[in-house]
C-alpha cells in the first residue's frame, strides 16, 4: 500500500463522515 492509496482512502472516509454528519444535522433541524 503506497502513500497515494492511503491518502485517497483517508479522503474518501473523511468525505463519507462529513456527509453523514451533514445529513444528521439536516434531519435534526
Amino acid at each position: 500500500m503506497n502513500i497515494l492509496d492511503a491518502v485517497s482512502l483517508l479522503l474518501a472516509v473523511g468525505l463519507f463522515v462529513y456527509l453523514l454528519i451533514a445529513l444528521l444535522c439536516a434531519n435534526r433541524n
